[in-house]
């Protein structure tokens, strides 16, 4: 027996995916995704694989799904919110169907350690009528990367994995089995069932339906599911799902003293469900995210004669990550918790620029430039300029979503505003920030875009971004803005006085403009 591999859930997964036989896999950086492609790009070339950064999760998706058309497997890899961005393909998928295996690997970041907002990709899961995985341990990563991509190929259904951040970015022992073959091209296409015309979609979500009831047998079925009624007490039973068993059986010391349910594949199981519910008097549902499980059982009016717990009673928070003495305390269990000193006179420490930063000279410059304004409306964007929030800088008024700040500072100036700025980086202006500046050159709008062109994707580790330097320029000018309102500077401590001058000259303008700051990462 091969000796066991300490990895990263991340990496579990990406070893499952190269072990199940993809030829093709795709994502756009995002934490806590990041690593999957991380470890599978610099092996690509020998494994005979595809893998590379898409320009955003929508075209990473659509890379997957042509992959999978002619019959190869493939898989495609982002964060929650990147999700989102993918929607439109994703949902679609779930109708057209696959070829060739086709993973959605999704990773959650419950409390937002580095996430806008906090989503439960199982919901969405639920949404596209697709079924779900979700880890509980890096062993089941690898094993369930393996069985989707099989039972992807099994149903003709993509299927979607959720990982959450204390998993993807923990190490953990794994056995690996040895590696499936890559699929051969086929050469027969199912036009039909690809083509999402009305005639051919109507039919393809009828037969989705019927299959449901064939999902939830095999989720039933499911090996990664357990149902465990061997406890002789029938005060209390559990249900829990992902990675809160590790802190459901850390509470207990290891072994959980109750009828319990462990859910790991979706559709949740129901007739698991109705065994436990029947044989319990309270059932307390564990898990991480949103309430989905809980939902269920509830229903509208809950179950008559049961008392459920989770998180829509108060017994475990709605917000934040969990962790295993909030497990231990929503389940009454009294944990000795270290004294700490206490360390109230220390100051904040915010996360900051690097030091040498080429956006620290930018938003120095830009600074200088709205200072004569009374008021301004900066909107950021997501990337590691966000942090130009923060002191000392105090730069950004507004950060919404991934390419939101070139739209949002269109909307401003239509309403008045003035002046309006919007900052985004090059990887972020291609991956949803295009769109916006044709928007703004169409509409003549009265905003001044800077694009800070690092020359990578600075925030997730520098990865390669799709357009920068004189082919960034290029593609600005091809948005039809007038070229002499396209500017190119160089961030510089040196520069700033003639940047900020530069600045207000384009602020001045009545129109669109385009003020790029190029300067390498510090960090590459």
């Amino acid at each position: 027996m091969k000796e066991p591999e300490l990895l990263l859930g991340d990496e579990a997964v990406a070893i499952g995916a190269i072990h199940a036989g993809i030829s093709g896999a795709y994502g756009y950086p995002g934490t806590p995704s990041t690593e999957i492609l991380e470890y599978i790009i610099p092996k690509a070339k020998d494994l005979g694989v595809h893998s590379f950064w898409a320009t955003n999760e929508k075209v990473a998706y659509e890379l997957a799904v042509g992959m999978s058309f002619v019959g190869k497997k493939s898989i495609v890899t982002m964060k929650h919110v990147g999700l989102n961005v993918a929607m439109d393909p994703f949902m679609s998928s779930s109708l057209t169907g696959v070829a060739g295996g086709l993973l959605a690997i999704i990773a959650d970041d419950p409390g937002m350690h580095s996430s806008q907002n906090e989503q439960d990709t199982r919901a969405l899961a639920k949404f596209a009528l697709l079924p779900c995985f979700e880890p509980s341990d890096h062993q089941e990563a690898y094993d369930m990367a393996r069985a989707s991509l099989r039972l992807s190929e099994e149903l003709r259904l993509p299927i979607v994995m959720r990982l959450v951040t204390r998993l993807a970015h923990s190490r953990g022992a794994i056995r690996t089995q040895p590696a499936d073959p890559q699929n051969s091209r086929v050469t027969k296409l199912d036009r039909r069932a690809f083509t999402t015309l009305p005639v051919n979609a109507r039919k393809q979500f009828s037969d989705l339906i019927v299959l449901q009831s064939r999902l939830q047998e095999m989720s039933v079925k499911s090996p990664f599911n357990k149902l465990d009624l061997s406890a002789t007490d029938k005060k209390r039973g559990i249900i829990v799902s992902g990675i809160a068993y590790n802190y459901v059986r850390e509470a207990f010391g290891g072994n959980i003293p109750h009828k319990f349910l462990k859910i790991n594949q979706y559709p949740i199981p129901e007739a698991h469900i109705k065994e436990l519910v029947a044989a319990v008097d309270e059932v307390v549902v564990v898990e991480e995210g949103y309430p989905v499980i809980e939902e269920s059982l509830r229903g509208m009016f809950g179950v008559s004669g049961k008392t459920i717990r989770g998180k829509l009673d108060g017994t475990f928070s709605r917000t934040g990550e969990m962790t295993p003495n909030i497990v231990a305390e929503g389940l009454g269990i009294h944990i000795e918790k270290p004294q700490w000193p206490a360390f109230d006179d220390l100051p904040g420490r915010p996360p900051a620029l690097c030091k040498g930063c080429p956006h620290a000279d930018a938003f120095n410059a830009l600074n200088d430039a709205l200072s004569e304004y009374q008021q301004h409306n900066v909107f950021g964007d997501i990337g590691c300029y966000t942090l130009g929030y923060y002191e000392p800088f105090k730069a950004i008024d507004a950060c919404l979503e991934m390419g939101a700040s070139i739209g949002m500072a269109v909307g401003a100036s239509q309403a008045g505003a003035f002046p309006v700025v919007g900052v985004l980086g090059d990887s972020t202006f291609t991956h949803s920030g295009l769109t916006g500046l044709i928007t703004a050159v169409n509409e003549k709008a009265n905003v001044n875009i800077l694009i800070l062109d690092n020359d990578t994707t600075g925030m997730t580790g520098g990865q390669l971004s799709a357009s920068v330097g004189e082919a960034l320029v290029k593609l600005v000018l091809g948005t039809g803005i007038d070229e002499r309102h396209v500017r190119v500077l160089n961030p510089m401590p040196k520069n700033r006085e003639e940047n900020a001058k530069v600045l207000k000259e384009e602020i001045e303008y009545t129109g669109p403009s385009v003020i790029i700051f190029q300067r390498p990462c510090i960090q590459i």
